[in-house]
């Protein structure tokens, strides 16, 4: 049988074996969606909740879920940890706007679940990021003094009992935030299926896009046949540079590998770990993990293997090749900790230089956008995308057309072969930086030099 993710196989064995839609002959819609993940059908249900009649289709090249949007880590995680460089990159106030809707947006995600009943392990238990060596210790303070300027912190600094609800003794020290949580992220995905359908929405599983033409209407092409649209989205993430090689060199694709263990929600309850907060540690190459309902305990390392030339690698279909990186965070974080895994698996991310999203009008043409760059961050940010790409379609919010994020000019990330010779480079010298400071060990300068051409690629901005 084929490998598949534990999220995605978890969420397809409760249902029933239904056969997917085909594309009729001669279809037309209004809008065409490719890519039926997060950003695509969060796309497609805002579109029809604010234009019922608008005729909406997706189509995935695979079934809805079974991209990277069902094989990340699940944790709902903002922007406030990223105010200085997002701030930089759009200036004080669409910066402060952005990190605003990223904190209601947690709370919008798990009404709309809440709503229409979709069953996704949600729970909004909040965030905490901490420091898991004396070098991260004040790693958060540029961000959280820039937010406290604009009376928006809502980070709060963990005392002894908050520290202990990260379940480890290796976090030496945090802050905590209401504004997170996790999901079980394909089972988010198939419930948003299944509300998109209800509101009248096509999707078209097992159908790839291959090239679209025209202006006004579009023919778009598929495996399947044509459809006739008169807009047209790339929601496909980190497959965008793959249908439009344009776009390769303003991501580098690279892996998070997770690991999930079997049920234990003894041991659980033992270590304080019977919630759904997401821990974050504040290094580059980040550890987060966080639990299930059922017992579970899912960790995850970023910044693991880079495909070089941008190409979906088989090795993103498999089970994670550093399931030794995985086995040293476990143990550094849970010492002795005999959890029996389940299952490993890895998920591709889109990082953009920046660090941010980007989106806008594929070249320069009004009716057919594009989405890319989430950089590690899809949940929460793929529902802030959503309103970003109605907007460009349905032209009515000019709050989200002009958030700052849209037609950027992208910066380049350099040509191959130098560019993934670059990544390894960088990434061994972080690691051998972090590795360094977990031990309170000299770091070689040299390691520290590599590692500042990270820019803003961490989930914690490194410096102001």
């Amino acid at each position: 049988m084929q490998f598949q993710p534990f999220w995605f196989d978890n969420a397809m064995q409760e249902e029933a074996n239904a056969l997917p839609l085909s594309l009729p002959t001669k279809h037309h819609c209004d809008v065409c969606i490719i890519g039926g993940g997060f950003t695509g059908l969060w796309t497609a249900i805002k579109l029809k909740q604010q234009q019922a009649n608008l005729k909406v289709t997706i189509i995935e090249k695979g079934y809805c879920g079974q991209g990277a949007s069902g094989r990340n880590g699940g944790a709902m995680l903002t922007w406030s940890t990223k105010l200085p460089s997002l701030s930089k990159l759009v200036g004080l106030e669409k910066a402060l706007f952005l990190v605003k809707e990223s904190e209601s947006a947690v709370h919008q995600i798990a009404e709309f679940v809440r709503q229409n009943g979709i069953d996704c392990d949600c729970r909004i238990d909040g965030c905490y990021y901490t420091a898991s060596n004396e070098a991260q210790k004040h790693l958060l303070a540029p961000a959280i003094k820039m937010l406290e300027d604009n009376n928006l912190n809502a980070w709060q600094h963990c005392d002894t009992q908050a520290l202990i609800n990260t379940g480890s003794a290796a976090n030496i020290s945090g802050h905590y935030s209401p504004h997170g949580g996790s999901i079980q992220p394909a089972k988010l995905v198939r419930g948003l299926k299944q509300v998109a359908e209800s509101l009248g929405v096509k999707i078209i599983e097992q159908c790839q896009y291959t090239a679209h033409s025209g202006q006004s209407p579009l023919n778009v092409e598929t495996n399947q046949g044509n459809i006739c649209a008169n807009h047209l989205v790339f929601a496909v993430n980190a497959w965008l540079p793959t249908l439009k090689p344009q776009f390769q060199r303003n991501i580098v694709l690279v892996s998070s590998d997770m690991a999930i263990t079997k049920p234990m929600p003894e041991t659980l309850a033992h270590l304080s770990l019977n919630h759904g907060a997401a821990i974050i540690d504040s290094r580059i190459f980040v550890n987060y993990y966080r639990t299930t309902t059922d017992g579970r305990l899912m960790l995850g390392k970023g910044g693991n293997y880079f495909s070089f030339a941008n190409r979906m690698s088989d090795k993103f279909e498999q089970p994670s090749r550093y399931q030794t990186l995985l086995n040293n965070s476990l143990s550094r974080f849970f010492p002795n900790h005999n959890f029996e895994i389940d299952r490993t698996w890895t998920g591709p991310s889109d990082r953009s230089v920046t660090g941010f999203p980007f989106f806008g009008h594929l070249n320069n043409q009004a009716n057919v956008i594009y989405a890319g760059g989430y950089s590690g961050n899809g949940v929460v940010q793929s529902f802030l995308g959503a309103n970003i790409l109605c907007a460009l379609i349905l032209k009515n919010a000019p709050v989200w057309q002009h958030c700052g994020l849209v037609n950027q000019a992208l910066d380049n990330f350099v040509v191959e072969p130098f560019r993934t010779v670059g990544a390894y480079l960088i990434r061994n010298a972080i690691r051998r930086k972090e590795r360094a400071e977990d031990n309170n060990t000299h770091v070689n300068p040299i390691d520290t030099y590599l590692a500042s051409f990270i820019g803003s690629a961490g989930k914690v901005d490194m410096k102001s």
